[in-house]
């Protein structure tokens, strides 16, 4: 039996003056596609942080995070810096937050690029690197790679930036994805096409993927399995099919009825 990339297990998440997080587990299997549900507030972009190693230094951990079989928790930090981008990489909702606005996009995705190359024994000159920036620009599907190499973020659009974000975030061939409300800031449009795009990649590359919304809908389109969270706990767990079409608890229910009029309002515009 195949054992689980990532494993959570009564992940606590406090201040000194309040709990944040609290008695949170699940595992995420290699190649599954996990979604965390929850309204602002609920921690699950904390919980993501965590398993990164990137809490803010008031707030205190407790409980286990393993990932790859090595401890988050109280991990020394030269061993967190290894494992982002080797093991885990993030994309954040906002890329504007991600890229330097004074870099172009070439220089920003070729420096996670360098890292590998150089990680694996590899050739890190200045022609290889380039040549997996571009190969990497072309996994995420964007036109004319060498012009948005010479590039900088307010050049491109907002659905570009979260191409490129999501290019530096697989440049160093992590095992889990993390993608923290990665539309939220996109039009409709380009929201389903970046979620096609992230589910057709993990597919493709054979990566696990933790993906955090408040969207229902969004992320029945993308995960194999889901948990509800309020409050810092958890609500309710299991397959996506079953979580959000046929929902035990009251705010599960809540939340997809409330997701089902939105809807219907959409429907009904002209």
């Amino acid at each position: 039996m195949m054992s689980d990339l990532l494993t959570v297990r009564g992940l606590t998440l406090a201040t000194p003056d309040k709990v944040l997080v609290e008695g949170l587990s699940f595992s995420i299997a290699p190649g599954e596609r996990f979604g965390l549900i929850g309204e602002s507030g609920s921690g699950k972009s904390l919980t993501s942080l965590a398993v990164t190693g990137l809490l803010a230094p008031s707030i205190r951990p407790a409980g286990s995070i393993t990932l790859a079989g090595k401890e988050i928790i109280g991990a020394p930090e030269k061993r967190l810096v290894r494992m982002r981008g080797d093991a885990v990489a993030t994309v954040f909702q906002e890329p504007l937050t991600a890229l330097d606005p004074l870099m172009p996009l070439g220089r920003q995705i070729a420096g996670p690029v360098r890292r590998r190359l150089k990680r694996k024994g590899q050739e890190a000159g200045r022609v290889a690197v380039a040549r997996e920036v571009r190969s990497l620009l072309e996994l995420v599907r964007l036109p004319e790679p060498e012009r948005l190499i010479r590039s900088y973020p307010h050049e491109v659009s907002g659905g570009q930036r979260q191409r490129v974000a999501i290019a530096m975030a697989l440049a160093c061939q992590p095992r889990l994805l993390i993608a923290d409300e990665p539309t939220t800031a996109l039009d409709v449009t380009t929201q389903a096409e970046i979620v096609r795009l992230i589910t057709s990649l993990v597919e493709e590359l054979g990566i696990a993927l933790l993906f955090i919304s408040h969207d229902l809908a969004v992320v029945g389109q993308v995960a194999e399995s889901v948990m509800v969270m309020r409050d810092g706990r958890m609500i309710e767990t299991g397959p996506a099919e079953q979580v959000l079409t046929r929902p035990e608890d009251s705010y599960t229910r809540s939340l997809v009825a409330a997701a089902r009029r939105f809807d219907e309002a959409l429907e009904g515009q002209p």
